[in-house]
Parts: structure tokens; sequence; C-alpha cells
């Protein structure tokens, strides 16, 4: 009995100090970037397909302007699912269980920024992330958040939808 127990916490032990996968991976592969189009028509959010979760994914820049902006990809499980430029979103849905995001810019002009996150998703469920680019003479930020479905409900009403696909 008392070996079998010295065997189950070196084995506990073994796996606690086994190497934690790449955080880079819910990222697609880094040579793909995207074309953007945004559409000012008036959009409503999409339900959810059936048996599946919808993610939106909200940019807000904080302003008008969109020349020389940076664009922003986003990731979900290492693949990248779409982009959005200023004040813009798109969604994808998703399979229930865990999920890892990735958002990244896409400019020549900013240094290269990567948030990361998770989240569980449910059947049926929706779930709102907002990014926003700070930036100043000393910081550029690129944030992530989650956000409250009545926050991104607004946003969503306010904001043009993104066409985004990958360039050749």
């Amino acid at each position: 009995m008392k070996i079998a127990f010295v065997a189950l916490i070196f084995a506990a032990s073994a796996f606690a100090q086994s190497p934690s996968p790449n955080p880079t991976a819910a990222c697609g592969p880094g040579n793909v970037s995207f074309k953007v189009k945004l559409d000012g028509n008036r959009q409503t959010q999409t339900p959810p397909d059936a048996g599946k979760a919808r993610v939106y994914f909200i940019h807000e820049s904080g302003g008008t302007g969109t020349v020389g902006y940076p664009t922003t990809k986003f990731g979900v499980d290492g693949a990248w699912v779409g982009a959005n430029h200023a004040n813009s979103f798109f969604s994808v849905s998703v399979d229930p269980g865990q999920h890892h995001v990735c958002v990244a810019l896409q400019s020549s002009l900013v240094d290269s920024r990567v948030e990361l996150a998770h989240f569980r998703a449910v059947a049926g469920e929706t779930y709102f992330f907002r990014t926003r680019l700070v930036m100043s003479r000393e910081v550029e930020l690129l944030v992530l958040e989650p956000i409250d479905s009545d926050q991104g409900k607004y946003l969503i009403d306010l904001f043009s939808l993104s066409v985004s696909r990958p360039k050749k």
C-alpha cells in the first residue's frame, strides 16, 4: 500500500512538471493576413446555430478614422477566423467546450501585439469579446476582454459588420 502511495505521489509530480503547451497555439499561422471590408448596413445579432455557441469579436477603436489604423485578426483553437478594422465586429459559430482565443495586430506601423484568452462554450449561448488598441507616445497596448451581453449588443448596433478574407 505504501509503495502504491509513493508511486502515486511521484506520478502526480511528474504530470505537474510537464511543460505547458505553446500559449500562442490559439493563433493561426504567422503568414496569414486579412483584407477587411466594412458593411455599414444596420446589423442584428445572429442566434447560435443548432447545437453550437456564437462568439462575437468586436473591435472598438475609440474614433472614426480608419486610415493607418491597424487590422486586428482573431484566431480560435489554432485557426484564424476573421479580422476587424476600426469600429467593427464579426461572429463565428463554435462547438460546445473549451476554446482558446488569440488576437493579433496586422500592421507594419505598430509593433506586433498578441492577446490570449480562453472560455468554455455552451450550446445555445452567445459570447462577446472586445478588443481595443490603446496608443500614446510611450505605450501601445492591445486589450482583449470578455464583455457583458448588453454592452456587446450595444456595440453591434453601433458598429459595422466586418467582412474579411485572407489575402492571397
